[in-house]
Formats: C-alpha cells, sequence, structure tokens
C-alpha cells in the first residue's frame, strides 16, 4: 500500500472507456494513493464498475457528473473538490490505458521538487501509434512553442501531467472555453501565460487495438476544427500578451 498524500493526488477524468478503465484505474492505485476519477456522463456501465471499486477500496474516489461535459469540464469538477479537499496538485491521466501509470511517482516527485511548475509529459510512440496522430500533433505544439514565445512545452497535447491546481483554476474560469477536447492544449499555453513553466519528462503512450479493448473518442474533422479555432484565439491573445512576455524572457 502507498502512503497516502495530502497535497498531491491522481485524477483520471472518463467518458465511455469501456472495461480498460478497471485495469488503468487498479494500476494507479498500485503506483499512488488516492485516486480520483471523475466519470464525465459516461453510458457503458463504467460508473456502476468504478463506485463498486471504490466501496472496498478508501484511496479510491469516483465523482459521477449526470451527462457528459467534456474532458475539461471534468477536470475543472475534479481540481475544484481537490482543492476544497486541501490538494495542490492533480496528476491527469486517460482512463483507457495508454498513460504509464508506472511513471505517476516519477513525475509527483518531480512536482514535489518544484511545485510552482507544472510537469508536462512528452509522448513517446511505439511502432503501433497512428503516423497520422503523430505528425498531427507537431503543428499543435508548433503553435503553443509560439503563442508562449518558447517558454518550452514539449508536448502539448500528452494529457499525463501534473498540474498546480490553484492556478489551473483562476485561468479556467478566466475563461468559456478549455472545457472539452481543447483543454490540454489550451491548459499549458495559458498556464506559461501565467508564469507557470513547464518540466517536460518522456513517457511512454500505448494505442490499443479494439481487440485489445481500445477505446477512441478522437474525431478528426470535428477536434482539428476545435483545434485550430483554439489556436486562431490563443494567437490573438498571445499577441495582446507579447510585451509582458518579451519582458519576461529579457529578465529570464
Amino acid at each position: 500500500m502507498t502512503i497516502p498524500s495530502t497535497t498531491h493526488l491522481v485524477l483520471i477524468p472518463s467518458y465511455n472507456p469501456g472495461r480498460k478503465v478497471l485495469a488503468t484505474v487498479r494500476a494507479a492505485r498500485a503506483q499512488w494513493t488516492p485516486v480520483w476519477v471523475v466519470v464525465d456522463g459516461s453510458t457503458d456501465g463504467s460508473a456502476e464498475w468504478l463506485t463498486a471499486e471504490a466501496a472496498a477500496d478508501p484511496g479510491l474516489r469516483v465523482v459521477v457528473l449526470p451527462h457528459n461535459q467534456g474532458k475539461g469540464s471534468a477536470v475543472l469538477q475534479g481540481i475544484t473538490l481537490a482543492a476544497q479537499a486541501g490538494f495542490t496538485h492533480a496528476l491527469t491521466m486517460d482512463s483507457d490505458g495508454q498513460h504509464p501509470e508506472t511513471l505517476i511517482p516519477t513525475f509527483m516527485a518531480a512536482s514535489q521538487a518544484t511545485p510552482g511548475a507544472m510537469v508536462l509529459g512528452k509522448p513517446v510512440f511505439g511502432a503501433e501509434a497512428p503516423a497520422l496522430r503523430v505528425n498531427g500533433r507537431k503543428v499543435s505544439n508548433g503553435w503553443a512553442n509560439l503563442e508562449t514565445l518558447g517558454m518550452g512545452i514539449g508536448d502539448s497535447l500528452y494529457g499525463f501531467r501534473v498540474y498546480p491546481i490553484a492556478p489551473l483554476v483562476r485561468v479556467m474560469h478566466g475563461t468559456r472555453f478549455m472545457r472539452r477536447f481543447d483543454f490540454d492544449p489550451e491548459a499549458v499555453v495559458r498556464l506559461c501565460w501565467a508564469g507557470v513553466r513547464p518540466i517536460n519528462i518522456d513517457a511512454p503512450v500505448r494505442y490499443f487495438s479494439v481487440e485489445e479493448g481500445g477505446v477512441s473518442h478522437f474525431n478528426y474533422l470535428r477536434d482539428n476544427v476545435l483545434l485550430t479555432w483554439m489556436h486562431t484565439r490563443l494567437f490573438l491573445g498571445f499577441v495582446l500578451r507579447l510585451p509582458l512576455l518579451l519582458w519576461r524572457r529579457l529578465r529570464a
């Protein structure tokens, strides 16, 4: 059993992940206490499975939202409750088994050593990773580093990362966006604007076939339109903040 942390928790937003969610949560629990799961209006039975799991595990908390609101909204619900409970940092990871639960202690240690920073996973892809997904993210990464004047975002889309909760809550309450698939890249850009520097750590990412229980909610057209609109907004925000970013860079 791991010693419960009073400052850092694992937060898993979850939407229709199938049975993979149980293995993901159990693997995370083997590495860290506590683990919270926010079930984002799932209709696949996972809310019931996880609630039963939590009944037998005091280190696991499950929050069930009545309808699907999007990843960003689920994270906001989770970190708001976490802040109320006294937690200062949250490691987010996907519920479908793609993220490396064995690196949870490494990421948490990096965050504890530098609590003012955000710790970002930089994905290391296996041969099974879809080339379209691997190459497509380079565009978003390029925009994110432009919009932050090269503060050093290793990857803008990989959701395995540790956030300081207080500044993340502030930036999310400051905009009505970043509530769905746009959450991960917009969060790192806006946190950089707020002065939260990134620390990058390599982390493998796994892609599972349908036969292996893999589930993907990524829609190439819909989600790329959303990302394009997001980066358009962020670039305009970058132009307005450029004098401040330049001043910070000169002082660094």
